[in-house]
């Protein structure tokens, strides 16, 4: 498959183009800063303006599917307009493009506290404050992409908990949900980065949740 991979040098880009490369996918690895993209023969670097939507749409013809792993910036102070509109840029070059597949890397905080689906998790009390304004983007521009009837998208959520995964540990499984996180036993809802991942290579290549949101943990 032709993949594309937006974000490819960030926290969760880099270890989709990394687990990419080891199932020997061919990759256009999107990133402002191309030097630390994974150097491989299966990954051609592109630099990347996520606003210039006309110029990401010629670089994304020909793709099968675009991975959006962009990220406005954790100390961003305009994160939240900063991540809407790059995120709307990316939706609309894909579609320019004329790839039908888009698989947006959002984040934990639209999913439901519990089955009840009374309360997101962005909107609980104890949220930390200083990732808000971020989480409620993402929460956001999934609410904007659910009204796409043009592609067919995908949101994965990580787990809660994806920062306390053991760092450097693969695992290869996970268990799949979707609209309220995957609990162990313990009550809580963990997964590496590295098996976030795993999680992307296999919905890119199985496409299980076209037009829909999913999440994952051990």
């Amino acid at each position: 498959m032709r993949i594309a991979v937006i974000g490819a040098t960030g926290f969760v880009g880099s270890h989709i183009v990394e687990e990419l490369v080891n199932r020997n996918q061919s990759i256009k690895a999107f990133a402002r800063n191309t030097d630390k993209v994974l150097d491989s023969k299966n990954v051609a670097k592109v630099a990347l303006d996520v606003n210039d939507v006309q110029a990401l749409a010629t670089d994304l013809k020909g793709a099968d599917v675009v991975v959006s792993a962009f990220n406005a910036g954790w100390t961003n102070p305009n994160i939240y307009e900063d991540y809407m509109k790059g995120a709307k840029a990316i939706e609309e070059a894909t579609k320019l493009a004329g790839v039908k597949r888009l698989i947006v890397i959002g984040g934990a905080g639209s999913l439901y506290v519990n089955n009840q689906k009374e309360l997101q998790i962005v909107d609980a009390p104890d949220f930390p404050e200083e990732i808000k304004q971020g989480a409620l983007a993402a929460r956001d521009y999934y609410n904007v992409l659910k009204q796409d009837k043009d592609l067919e998208w995908t949101v994965f959520s990580p787990a809660p908990e994806m920062h306390q995964g053991t760092s450097g540990e693969r695992k290869g499984t996970y268990r799949l949900g979707n609209d309220v996180p995957v609990f162990n036993a313990e009550g809580r809802s963990i997964l590496s980065v590295e098996d976030v991942a795993v999680v992307i290579a296999d919905e890119i290549e199985n496409a299980k949740h076209i037009n829909e949101r999913f999440t994952a943990a051990y």
